[in-house]
């Protein structure tokens, strides 16, 4: 009892500490997202100016070429043109040219301005990134601190490993959010701030009327907009495939397998049997995520040249199974590895069918390839058929 209240009051320090840490992080946050929207707002006026400075030198330029012709033109013909014509011709060039000299260099410092704040507006995001992430991992941690203290020794002994798969699945969840905010800001943020440059370049070349070059220019952005389009579309259906809403689990899969020959060039089949049914959206998704997930470690692991999936409706269940011909591995030296914790794409889908009160199991040879099952009830309350229904299947070769 006396480590209880010795573990009750540690535990509340901790909170405190944290407590006054979160809001700190949320200070900090709030000034970022403040400095980040002034940025932005001082950006769009630069960028602004920019563009009129760059429409200003393109008319000084023109004018800057009328006025040395017309200097030419008077100094040449002293019978029809004064001297106060020459003189007046002289200045005009003159100023023209000291205008465009000033515009020229006013371009020059907007543009190194507009890439100065660009580049900060990027590290301003980085900032609210991280204060964003620690806050969330904070308030995980103190979910975790602020549950039942009087059973704090029960979970600390019997909840270790399922607590410590949960934090890893945190830091995987960080590390999707960082790879997709890398594929944002290298695809379509990059395609995005390409097409604002070129499309100065088309203003500047209408000004002069060259519509060849013009006519050039367009057909190239459209095809960086498709790109740029594709590139999107490709980061959208790998937060949340669309189809799963609009057609279900089995189109979305036949989608995935086919794109996933194409890009890894690993033959696959993909069977269904028994009668198909339409599951609730979130159990159709975390079936994707596990077939997904089970194909990525093959292509990265397994070093295989065919992998199959096979899915059987059944009464009150849903079976996977998902096979490979690569290098597989020694299932003993996979156990110590989980206890070490070292496997987690294993772990991971492990974590994500015991959420759906289902069973996982793997059978592999090495240099002969692996099979991982999938057991899953459609009725989440059915655990006693889904425990029958998973032995009499187990080591169904089908």
């Amino acid at each position: 009892m006396e480590q209880v209240d010795v573990i009750d009051r540690v535990i509340k320090n901790a909170i405190s500490v944290m407590e006054s840490s979160k809001y700190q992080i949320f200070e900090i946050l709030d000034n970022a997202r403040s400095e980040m929207r002034s940025l932005n707002q001082e950006l769009q006026h630069v960028m602004k100016e920019a563009g009129e400075t760059v429409d200003r030198v393109d008319i000084l330029e023109r004018d800057y070429r009328l006025a040395r012709i017309r200097l030419t033109e008077v100094s040449r013909d002293f019978v029809r043109y004064t001297e106060a014509d020459i003189k007046a011709a002289y200045e005009k060039a003159t100023q023209i040219q000291l205008d465009l000299m000033i515009f020229r260099e006013k371009e020059i410092y907007l543009r190194a301005r507009r890439d100065d704040l660009q580049k900060r507006v990027r590290n301003v995001e980085k900032s609210i990134e991280r204060a964003e992430t620690i806050g969330s991992q904070m308030n995980v941690v103190l979910e975790y601190l602020s549950g039942d203290l009087n059973q704090v020794t029960r979970i600390l002994e019997s909840a270790k490993n399922r607590q410590l798969i949960g934090l890893k699945i945190i830091v995987a969840q960080e590390e999707e959010r960082k790879r997709i905010a890398r594929e944002i800001h290298d695809g379509p943020a990059q395609s995005l701030a390409n097409l604002v440059l070129r499309t100065e370049i088309v203003e500047r070349m209408m000004h002069k009327q060259d519509f060849t070059q013009v006519l050039d220019e367009i057909v190239d952005l459209k095809s960086q907009i498709r790109s740029g389009l594709e590139e999107i579309r490709k980061v959208i259906f790998n937060l949340r495939p669309m189809a799963l809403d609009d057609l279900g689990l089995i189109p979305t899969l036949r989608k995935f397998v086919h794109d996933f020959e194409e890009k890894t060039r690993i033959r696959t089949t993909f069977e269904v049997r028994g009668k198909e049914l339409r599951l609730n959206s979130g159990m159709e998704a975390a079936i994707f995520r596990l077939v997904q997930e089970a194909f990525t470690n093959t292509m990265k692991h397994a070093h295989a040249s065919y992998v199959s999936l096979d899915i059987t409706f059944q009464a009150q269940m849903v079976k996977l199974v998902i096979q490979d011909n690569g290098q597989g591995f020694n299932k003993d030296l996979l156990s110590e590895k989980q206890k070490k914790h070292t496997h987690f794409g294993l772990i991971g889908m492990q974590e994500r069918v015991e959420l759906l009160e289902g069973r996982m199991d793997v059978e592999s040879t090495e240099n002969v390839g692996t099979k991982i099952i999938f057991v899953i009830p459609t009725n989440a309350n059915s655990r006693e058929e889904l425990q029958d229904g998973y032995e009499n299947n187990r080591y169904d070769k089908n």
